[in-house]
């Protein structure tokens, strides 16, 4: 629906609804009930007629149940046939211990309901694909809640060092449950956070914020070298996370590396938005974040060519802004880079299996009233894609095992949330991800539709290989949809960690090619077996790229230099990355 229809209709609402539907937000923490309910009947109806499917399940059932029969009877009976167990397909099972009596029963158990469900929430004839991942999604969620190495009586690893230390670690497992319960009640960071303060541990690169509105800060950082490159570079970090990411400890910091390379480097920092910020749009990002920065980053250098990069959503709203930039034939920029961010939203991931018109409803309606997106609400949807990594291993070893990981600068810079204002948000998931209007060429700037088929910039897009925000064959499918160099990396890692992947840090590689407008088009998997994979960072290619589109060096001149749209305000990283 378009937007227009869509406002005219809430305003027809009786007010008793958005009463109720925020009541019922609440009742269920912004996760829409009937989604999944409706996903459910749609797989179980459509099962119930596939009685060829439903015998398949019965007869696989009744396999796994003979298998498991004979595996107790060969460990109550010497005589009996020894059963030869499957190596473990699932990580959680490696240790030895996992293959002995009686955990070897716990063991094979999970890992044949795992792969009963798994097939029987594929295949099944007329299901919705939507609502087939859905289906599938929940299983697996239930299968991590019922995995055995989250009970400590049925977990071996927890027995052993239990007996080992006399129950020393559950004591510091109980001590590490309280801790935390009393650090969420208070608002308090996770512990070993207090070890990476904003300014003093992360974030350090000198700089000075040298403009500031009611939603930007904009930071430039002190040269390094005598010499810059005249062609700066912007970078546009999400919303969605602090700019920080970019600017972790001296060692890994991406905006640190640019400097010391010889450029000139401007990054946004976003205001944390409150209830007062509700009404904030992608147009305002647009007009008051990255045209704002831009305007700012030409006045301070002097330059009328700036190399613009983006990240995660500041990624795709620096795709709008390029695309809505080469129809008004705007031609400041040098080039465009963007950082594991998604401009076709067809294919979203893990993340789309959270994303319909019910949860979207949902979430509007808790907005409506607090103005925003809690933080919380963002970190609880990361957790239930990823529930084992981020939090059924989690409770394993800081609970159970009493082994707390200790904290590093992007696991305190993950803890360091951000709301997201209600406009800017319901236009994001309903103009891209439900309706994919910038892919469809349908996105609106200014009243009239943008095409990434306009851009001509030389393009640089980073992918990752374990991302379950932006997947990388998502992130590839820019390819298919400018017309312009195209540069594609493929570095090893998730989404924040594959990104923050400094020269120097082990057992990182990477795959790159570049291709010309003429080239054919290849399929992302195609692509994958082709790339040339080679050990290291993926840094030193992108600086290489950045001064292939440069001009030679000259000196480096004063951050801050007095103009008329801004002036040194303050140290960086300045206000807005400490609000809470």
């Amino acid at each position: 629906m378009p937007e227009p229809m869509q406002e005219e209709e809430e305003k027809k609402k009786p007010e008793v609804d958005d009463a109720i539907h925020g009541a019922w937000s609440r009742m269920w923490s912004s996760v829409s009930p009937q989604s999944p309910l409706l996903a459910w009947m749609d797989w179980a109806s459509h099962l119930a007629v596939s009685p060829g499917k439903s015998a398949a399940l019965s007869s696989l059932a009744f396999e796994q149940m003979a298998r498991m029969h004979a595996l107790a009877r060969s460990a109550v009976n010497p005589q009996s046939d020894k059963i030869d167990l499957p190596p473990p397909s699932d990580r959680r099972f490696v240790d030895p211990t996992w293959r002995q009596w009686p955990f070897n029963l716990f063991s094979q158990s999970f890992e044949m309901q795992s792969q009963w469900w798994m097939e029987a929430t594929s295949d099944v004839w007329g299901v919705d694909p939507h609502h087939r991942d859905i289906v599938g999604f929940g299983a697996k969620q239930w299968m991590e809640m019922c995995s055995p190495t989250n009970l400590a009586a049925l977990n071996p690893l927890v027995i052993r060092k239990s007996v080992d230390e006399q129950g020393a670690n559950l004591a510091r497992g109980l001590s590490n449950f309280f801790d935390d319960v009393a650090r969420r009640i208070s608002n308090q960071p996770p512990a070993g956070a207090e070890n990476f303060i904003v300014g003093k541990d992360v974030a350090i690169t000198p700089g000075k914020v040298i403009f500031k509105n009611r939603l930007i800060e904009l930071i430039q950082y002190e040269p390094t070298t005598e010499t810059v490159h005249p062609e700066p570079v912007l970078i546009v970090p999400a919303w969605i996370m602090k700019y920080y990411i970019l600017d972790l400890s001296p060692h890994n910091s991406l905006v640190r590396y640019l400097v010391d390379q010889g450029f000139t480097v401007f990054c946004i920092s976003w205001k944390n938005p409150d209830a007062d910020d509700r009404d904030m749009g992608m147009d305002e990002y647009l007009e008051l974040g990255f045209h704002a920065a831009l305007d700012v980053v030409n006045t301070n250098t002097g330059s009328n060519k700036v190399h613009a990069a983006g990240y995660c959503l500041g990624g795709t709203l620096l795709s709008i802004a390029v695309a809505a930039m080469a129809r008004d034939q705007d031609d400041r920029l040098a080039s465009l880079t963007l950082l594991a961010a998604q401009t076709d939203f067809s294919e979203p991931g893990e993340l789309g299996l959270l994303i319909d018109e019910s949860q979207i409803a949902l979430l509007e309606a808790q907005m409506a009233e607090a103005g925003y997106l809690h933080a919380e609400q963002m970190t609880a949807a990361f957790q239930m894609i990823r529930s084992y990594e981020l939090f059924w291993s989690r409770i394993v070893n800081e609970y159970l095992l009493g082994e707390r990981k200790p904290m590093n600068d992007l696991m305190a810079w993950n803890a360091d949330g951000t709301r997201l204002p209600a406009r800017m948000h319901s236009q994001y998931l309903r103009r891209l991800y439900l309706r994919n209007d910038l892919a469809a060429g349908r996105y609106e700037v200014a009243g009239r539709s943008v095409s990434l088929k306009d851009i001509r910039l030389p393009i640089f897009s980073v992918g990752t290989t374990t991302d379950h925000v932006a997947p990388w064959r998502s992130v590839f499918k820019l390819r298919r949809l400018t017309s312009a160099p195209f540069t594609f990396v493929l570095t090893s890692g998730g989404h924040n960690a594959g990104i923050v992947s400094e020269p120097g840090h082990p057992r990182r590689h990477y795959q790159l090619m570049s291709h010309a407008v003429e080239d054919a088009q290849i399929a992302p998997d195609e692509w994958l077996n082709i790339a040339p994979r080679q050990d290291g960072s993926w840094w030193p290619e992108w600086v290489s790229w950045l001064r292939e589109l440069s001009q030679d060096r000259r000196e480096a001149s004063i951050v801050g230099v007095r103009s008329n749209s801004s002036l040194p305000l303050q140290d960086a990283p300045g206000e807005y990355v400490t609000l809470p």
